[in-house]
């Protein structure tokens, strides 16, 4: 089996385009998104469109929620925009989609860890900024699912990191990075910064073989500069910066 794992769309349907473009001549089996299709500054509506026509499994990430849950003037900017250009078809998919997922019994998905859509899962923020998971602190979060557990692989997204690890049990969690956004900086638990320091679109091909799961992670040039311009018509210069370098400043 050969899945492609894509997460943290965020809107940018230019480097969606390139990475399914990018699956195909690849060739995958099925194609499982993790969470956060719309929000930011970019194409949130069309977007949302593309998505509802596809069969793949979709996860509800935290920007989903947010968008459903918090009042309009209590949103984040990007949260705010998407908000404003969907409709109720969009929403209504929107609300039905699953927090976690599980392929037969050996692929589970999540957007978080499988217990919080905002806690990271192969990272953890410490005072002065984001460091990677210990084996303990993996296993931790891997322990709030019994799926998760058992699995063979677990998929997360989120963080927009790019990582394979192992658990001490042996189950390959991946998260594929973002598809849309290569950089960020957030204050929540503190003040860190994420950033990839490439405008490519990142995703995932994970493969079963005879010895266990595998991970490729990859890295994929588009078109950055159209979405960078559209961040920038719609006021966020911190977007553009970001899809332009893969820095946050």
């Amino acid at each position: 089996m050969r899945l492609a794992l894509v997460s943290d769309i965020h809107g940018n349907l230019p480097a969606l385009e390139a990475v399914l473009a990018d699956v195909a001549r690849r060739g995958a089996d099925r194609i499982a998104n993790l969470g956060d299709h719309l929000s930011g500054p970019l194409w949130p509506a069309e977007t949302a469109a593309f998505l509802m026509r596809q069969s793949w499994p979709q996860l509800a990430g935290n920007h989903e929620r947010q968008l459903l849950t918090h009042p309009i003037d209590e949103m984040g900017a990007s949260d705010r925009y998407a908000r404003a250009q969907l409709g109720q078809t969009a929403l209504a998919w929107l609300a039905a989609l699953p927090g976690t997922f599980s392929i037969a019994d050996d692929v589970f998905l999540c957007h978080g860890t499988p217990a919080s859509d905002l806690t990271y899962f192969m990272e953890t923020i410490a005072p002065g900024g984001v460091r990677m998971a210990t084996r303990d602190e993996l296993d931790a979060r891997l322990a709030t699912s019994a799926a998760a557990a058992a699995a063979g692989l677990v998929a997360c997204g989120h963080t927009h990191v790019p990582r394979a690890l192992r658990s001490s049990g042996g189950v390959l969690i991946v998260n594929p990075g973002s598809v849309g956004l290569p950089a960020y900086d957030d204050d929540r638990p503190s003040f860190h910064v994420i950033e990839n320091g490439s405008p490519d679109a990142r995703y995932a091909i994970c493969e079963r073989t005879a010895a266990g799961w595998r991970a490729e992670l990859i890295s994929i040039p588009y078109d950055h500069e159209s979405a960078a311009a559209q961040a920038e018509r719609n006021g966020r210069t911190d977007w553009a910066h970001a899809l332009r370098t893969g820095y946050a400043r």
